[in-house]
This record gives C-alpha cells, structure tokens and sequence, in this order.
C-alpha cells in the first residue's frame, strides 16, 4: 500500500476564510470591538495556540479565562472552516484505488482534529499527526514519521508528501525522503529543493498521484 500524505491548513482546508468567520463570531459572542477583533486576525494568521489567548486576556485586561476563549475559538474556527466537496471526492478515489491517506500538520492537537472532524476528512483519512502531539513542529522528519506510523505504516521511497508551505511541507518531506507535490500559491524561496510535482490545486494532486500510481 502507498502512502499519501498531506497537509492540513491552506492545502486540504481553507484556514485563511475561516479564521476571519471564526474570529468575527468570537468577537460578536462576547461583545469585543474591533481592536481585539483586529489584533486577533493579526495575531492568529498563521496560527493559534492556547498561549495566544492568554496573550489576548493580559493585552486587553479581558475576564473571560484564557481556557474558555481558546475553547470558544476551537469550536467557532471548526465550525468556519471548510474543505471543498472536490477535495474530498478526490481523497475518496485515492483511497478506492488502495492508498493509504494521513495528514502531518503543524498546530495544537485540538484544533487540527476538531477541523478534520468538522470537514468531513475524518473518514477519508487513516491517520493523523500534529505537531502538538509530540512538541516537534515540520519540517522535523519525525512530524512525517508519526504521520506514517498513525496511518499504520512506514515512511518509503514510494511516498509522497502533498502542501503549500515550501519549506515545511516540501523541504520537510524532502528531509524526510518523500516524493513531493507544491500546492502553489506562495512565491517559492530561493535556495530550497524544487518539489517532484507542482498544481494549482489539491484535487490535482491527486490526479497526479492517481495517473503515477506505478511509478
């Protein structure tokens, strides 16, 4: 069986739309104006973590706890964000055609599954490794190792590796020995290993992958 393995945010989901729905709706819950709204935005877009809601409670000396905001947002952001019918089509033929699907995301543990689980990829994948599992953030190989180990296999030659971000999914597959394909859409850094495959789209990839099968 070979494996496939993608990244989360900005590849198989739109992170970017629903963190601004998320962040608005947390905002109008509890009656913040737009300074924190605007501050949050800043803050969260390219991440989130629990620490950043403590920073959000000491910045504006709010009353809510640092927990229950960082709660609020996990579900506010699953509820906002989305993976296109297209996507999971594609992951679907994949997994039809006898590949083994995971993801290998940077992020806090909670947030990256409850997405997984609110998308509709939690049935479409067989394993999945965030980088809040075990403190080890891409493009660290042992992020993609876990990856392959949840999906209840081992990193191969055969493998790929399938993101947007050029240095943390394709450098860190390419650390990792993975085949890999840039989902484009960054402008690509000078100096780092071209990926194996360049789309425009996740759903591509997948076609990529489907029509190499035996390569």
């Amino acid at each position: 069986m070979r494996l496939a393995l993608f990244d989360l945010d900005g590849t198989l989901v739109d992170r970017a739309s629903g963190l601004a729905d998320a962040v608005a709706a947390l905002c109008h819950d509890h009656g913040y104006g737009p300074e924190i709204e605007q501050w949050l935005l800043r803050e969260l877009a390219d991440r989130a973590e629990r620490a950043d809601f403590v920073r959000l409670r000491a910045t504006f000396g709010l009353g809510e706890s640092a927990e229950h905001l960082w709660r609020v947002y996990v579900d506010r952001m699953a509820a906002s964000v989305t993976c296109r019918p297209a996507v999971l089509s594609s992951l679907g033929r994949l997994r039809e055609c006898g590949w083994s699907v995971g993801v290998a995301t940077n992020g806090a543990s909670d947030i990256q599954r409850a997405k997984v689980r609110a998308t509709g990829l939690a049935d479409l994948v067989d394993g999945i490794a965030a980088s809040g599992d075990i403190d080890v953030r891409k493009p660290d190989p042992r992020l993609f190792e876990l990856a392959a180990a949840r999906c209840g296999t081992q990193l191969s030659g055969g493998d790929w590796m399938t993101g947007d971000n050029p240095e943390t999914d394709i450098q860190g597959g390419h650390r990792a020995g993975l085949r890999t394909i840039w989902v484009e859409g960054r402008a690509w850094p000078e100096g780092l290993t071209v990926p194996h495959h360049s789309v425009t789209d996740v759903s591509l990839a997948v076609d990529y992958l489907l029509a190499h099968s035996s390569v």
